[in-house]
């Protein structure tokens, strides 16, 4: 039997479904090297294109919500999502802001991710809560509701010079 409940699997295919309706020129320019030093082109921003890279070295760009906090940016995923599969293998990240449909709108910035520990989700759902408020708020409570398995991801630039 599925280790996630009904309302997990739920949102596994409305993140699939999203994952549709991406914009599809967006797989060339998440290729791309990061020009930008810092996640500053995200400020009021609404979304951001996370590019994870597969073991082959293929990038995979996904529109996320995000928030920012020191310089870092928090993401909260899907337990089991390829993204957080992807970072377990490789912590090397792109970053940009982008539409809904994930248009870059800016310059990507390299980064390294990591899996936040329970202790410090707190302070990723305050920077998500803090950028989109109420409906943030009313998101997280269905999901708890429901039983939606989720892990916090943080994001640190590492400049343009990737090591």
């Amino acid at each position: 039997m599925d280790r996630f409940g009904l309302a997990h699997r739920i949102s596994r295919k409305q993140d699939r479904l999203l994952d549709r309706l991406r914009d599809r020129r967006i797989d060339a320019s998440a290729g791309l090297p990061g020009t930008a030093d810092s996640l500053a082109a995200l400020i009021g921003e609404e979304f951001a294109l996370l590019v994870t890279f597969r073991r082959s070295g293929q990038p995979v760009p996904t529109p996320v919500w995000f928030g920012l906090h020191d310089g870092r940016l928090d993401v909260e995923s899907l337990a089991d999502a390829g993204k957080v599969k992807r970072l377990r293998h490789d912590r090397h990240v792109r970053v940009a802001p982008c539409t809904a449909r994930g248009k870059p709108k800016g310059p990507f910035a390299e980064g390294v991710a990591r899996i936040l520990g329970a202790a410090e989700e707190e302070i990723a759902e305050l920077a998500l809560d803090r950028h989109y408020g109420l409906r943030r708020r009313l998101y997280v409570r269905l999901g708890v509701r429901l039983g939606v398995r989720s892990v916090y991801l943080e994001l640190t630039p590492t400049g343009v010079d990737r090591a």
